[in-house]
């Protein structure tokens, strides 16, 4: 199972110019879907796109269980969205919008023209782009009394931890985030542990 994937960690832009038409192509890291459309109706109502004549965008959002969405905004069909989408899906991106948008400059592209452009559009935003790394872990609590820490912590050193919390009080309490393709092996370790059943384990 797959635990690591990218983002991107700030905003990125780029601009491709064919025919006299320009695309201004954003790159945004995004969380939501309210945030993707607020982003969008905020580039509609920002006077610096004054004339603009199309806002195309594709985003991507999650990690395991990805939503998408793609918007050609009276483009024809195809040739703007999808384009777009396949490129944030080729530099292995999650958690973004991509915006581009379009300024007309008085000559037809065509339906092969328009894919071309918001390709590359796409493709020039993404290439300055700063990737951020997004490791999914998954917390585990654990109580135990105090002889057993230092062979609990030898197994858990192994492992790749992050400590959210650490409590000694009546018993000793860890409370840790684990890589999810390390957690089943994480936990068959303490399973085997000879005072296991004294081990109070919550994932």
């Amino acid at each position: 199972m797959d635990d690591t994937f990218y983002t991107i960690a700030q905003v990125s832009e780029a601009v491709h110019k064919q025919k006299g038409s320009k695309f201004m192509a954003f790159a945004h890291h995004i969380e939501s879907e309210p945030e993707a459309r607020q982003l969008l109706d905020s580039y509609r109502k920002n006077a610096q796109f004054k004339g603009a004549c199309h806002f195309c965008y594709a985003y991507s959002l999650g990690f395991t269980n990805k939503i998408t969405k793609a918007s050609d905004d009276g483009e024809p069909s195809g040739t703007a969205g999808k384009p777009i989408l396949n490129q944030i899906e080729s530099f292995k991106l999650s958690n973004i919008i991509v915006i581009v948008v379009r300024f007309f400059g008085g000559t037809l592209l065509g339906t092969s023209g328009l894919i071309l452009a918001y390709k590359q559009a796409s493709i020039d935003c993404l290439q300055q782009a700063v990737r951020q790394e997004i490791i999914l872990r998954n917390p585990v609590k654990m109580e135990f009394d105090y002889k057993l820490q230092s062979e609990i912590d030898r197994v858990l050193v192994k492992y790749n931890i992050i400590f959210d919390k650490k409590l000694f009080e009546e018993k000793v309490s860890y409370l840790i985030q684990v890589k999810r393709n390390e957690q089943d092996n994480l936990i068959k370790q303490l399973e085997e542990l000879p005072f296991y059943k004294q081990l109070n384990i919550q994932q």
